[in-house]
């Protein structure tokens, strides 16, 4: 492999901004749910989730708490104006010649054909540590199969309701497993609203609205109106950069998100929607898609076993904060739905019911509802649970649906 030699000043310019980044940094100290989870001694980490869900801030409490000696660690991201001229493998050689033993690439979405770079890194570099991460959902779905074999890949989701309420300086409290809630639910949730007299509706109306993206406590700019930003950025340039769908398809996009917010949960009739939005069957089954894989929506299927043969029977939105984004007129139904899925999604598996709204791990059955709803369109099924809205405490098999963002 050639050396590239470097000017000193190109160096000395990517080293100071990695250490000016540090010491802003370093005032945050709470860490999110992922940073337990990660195996950090392995040599390939590929860490995935939505801009802003704090994936950078983790990497600089990773550095801050476990490398004393900064001369052995590199952050930079990879829209750095250095890689106009250089190469990822350049400054991995770099860093062989230098001692450096760990390198974390940040944005490694934006770095055309990073995975087989990253591939010759690890091949060719045993000694050296790499974390790449990146919040363009759809290239780093469809790249990060090429490594595979080599990479450790985790999912950094939004913020739980938990880590709002402990990021808003409310409680720290435990996470809860899905066992835990439907054992334990009315002991856990007068422990939660009484012991320690917190008022979870309060703070439950607001975490919905904008309170899953931890950029909601910058104050310097409208949460919903960067949150719109970001959609549009997915919407505009990631999809037809992986898809060869014609641009008057994209943009049948946000009528297509508009629609989905403000229908009850939208349990899919292609021929309706096609319709609506006067677009073909396969535009619209290749754009919802494309908007799951940029976790925009989540698509549930039958539990049949024919899942991805057949088209989704429901769909709802990664998060609520992106329903009331796009319409501060969101479907309340959709909303409760949305939240619980959001909240399951890490660790289980959800399907779409014969009857009930949510089915999990193949064994709990949800119907999820307001304080009114009632037991009927789940009677007399095993393990099955009404979840409700506007409730503080749970009563016999009645759930409050906000109990489930304490799952992680």
């Amino acid at each position: 492999m050639s050396y590239k030699p470097f000017k000193s000043k190109d160096m000395e310019q990517l080293i100071a901004d990695f250490y000016r980044l540090l010491e802003r940094y370093a005032e945050f100290t709470q860490v999110r749910y992922l940073y337990d989870e990660i195996h950090w001694n392995d040599r390939l980490i590929l860490i995935r989730g939505p801009k802003g869900s704090g994936k950078t801030t983790m990497i600089m409490q990773h550095i801050q708490r476990t490398f004393p000696d900064k001369s052995k660690v590199l952050y930079c991201s990879v829209d750095h104006l250095w890689f106009a001229s250089h190469t990822l493998l350049d400054l991995a050689d770099y860093a062989y010649t230098h001692d450096i033993s760990h390198l974390f690439f940040d944005e490694i979405h934006k770095y055309k054909n990073w995975s087989q770079e990253i591939k010759n890194i690890y091949d060719s570099y045993p000694g050296l540590h790499v974390v790449i991460t990146g919040s363009n959902a759809l290239e780093i779905t469809r790249q990060k199969y090429d490594l595979s074999r080599r990479c450790l890949v985790y999912t950094m989701y939004g913020l739980s309701f938990r880590e709002y309420l402990k990021l808003e300086g409310v409680a720290d409290l435990p996470v809860l497993s899905l066992e835990d809630i439907v054992s334990n639910h009315e002991k856990l949730s007068i422990d939660i609203t009484i012991k320690k007299n917190i008022k979870v509706l309060l703070y439950f109306e607001r975490y919905i609205k904008e309170g899953y993206y931890p950029f909601y406590r910058d104050k310097t700019t409208n949460y919903l109106e960067r949150l719109s930003q970001v959609m549009e950025a997915i919407i505009f340039n990631e999809i037809p950069a992986v898809s060869n769908l014609e641009y008057e398809s994209v943009y049948k996009v946000k009528p297509l998100l508009a629609v989905l917010a403000q229908q009850n949960p939208y349990t899919l009739n292609i021929s309706a929607l096609g319709k609506t939005l006067n677009a073909s069957r396969n535009v619209l089954l290749k754009l919802i898609d494309l908007l799951d894989e940029a976790a925009l929506i989540r698509r549930l299927y039958t539990d049949d076993g024919w899942a991805q043969i057949n088209k989704p029977e429901k769909i709802l939105f990664d998060n609520t904060n992106l329903m009331y984004a796009l319409s501060p007129n969101a479907d309340v139904g959709t909303m409760r739905e949305t939240f619980c899925a959001s909240m399951l999604a890490k660790g289980h598996r959800i399907a779409m019911p014969q009857k009930g709204d949510l089915l999990v791990d193949k064994h709990f059955l949800f119907e999820v509802g307001g304080r009114a709803k009632g037991y009927k369109q789940i009677a007399n099924i095993p393990d099955s649970y009404v979840v409700t809205d506007n409730t503080e405490m749970s009563f016999g098999n009645k759930i409050p649906l906000w109990l489930f963002g304490f799952l992680y």
